[in-house]
């Protein structure tokens, strides 16, 4: 998993950082809110960590500002356990889920291995990009008219509505759709990009896949 953690006291985003890093996920740290905001215009992430009290840009208001950009990422935000109202309006805002400080650094990390295993459940059930919309679980994608897709097609579709506007590299995408497939590569990536790029043109849909075979591929409107 790509997580962004924002923590603005050095010490404990240098050990969030070494830690989680030492679980095999990649970190991007930042140390306020608005480069948190930049970071998730950016980048694609699976999680992102937000403390509540941050200089430049506070927690919440940075939340806010990439709840407002489209992005559904999933987001823990940090709070003292004096920010009760804090925390309302953090998950009131957008968040899924907080951490009281001081937190364990083993339930952190416990509750970011349950999330790679329950990674569907944070799904939402239908995406919508512009004038295309994806049933997820019915595993459909209507515009003017509908179509099916299969379950690869699907994931793939999933992942780039869910990070649309962002420049997704080839690893990222077989990392995250390919995940549990060793066998698969840019070829196959490709391919598959290739099909929904012809999906999209038969539902009539002005939404569009950018990129070039081997590059980065972006869903663009």
């Amino acid at each position: 998993m790509k997580i962004l953690v924002a923590e603005d006291e050095p010490q404990l985003l240098r050990v969030l950082t070494v830690a989680m890093e030492k679980s095999g996920y990649e970190v991007d740290p930042v140390d306020n809110g608005q480069k948190a905001v930049e970071h998730a215009k950016e980048n694609s992430y699976d999680v992102m960590i937000l403390d509540i009290m941050m200089p430049v840009m506070d927690g919440i208001t940075a939340l806010k500002e990439i709840r407002h950009s489209g992005d559904k990422t999933y987001v823990i935000m940090l709070t003292a356990k004096a920010e009760v109202d804090d925390r309302v309006t953090g998950l009131d805002s957008g968040a899924d889920d907080y951490l009281t400080k001081p937190f364990s650094l083993k339930e952190l990390l416990a509750r970011l291995r349950s999330m790679e295993r329950r990674e569907d459940d944070y799904t939402p059930d239908e995406l919508a990009v512009g004038d295309v919309k994806l049933k997820v679980a019915e595993q459909e994608l209507d515009s003017h008219n509908s179509i099916r897709l299969n379950r690869q097609e699907t994931q793939l579709m999933t992942y780039f509505m869910l990070n649309e506007n962002k420049a997704l590299s080839t690893q990222e995408i077989l990392n995250h759709v390919w995940k549990n497939d060793e066998d698969a590569n840019s070829e196959v990536v490709w391919i598959y990009v290739s099909y929904l790029r012809q999906k999209l043109q038969s539902i009539q849909s002005s939404v569009h896949i950018e990129g070039e075979k081997g590059g980065s591929y972006q869903l663009a409107k």
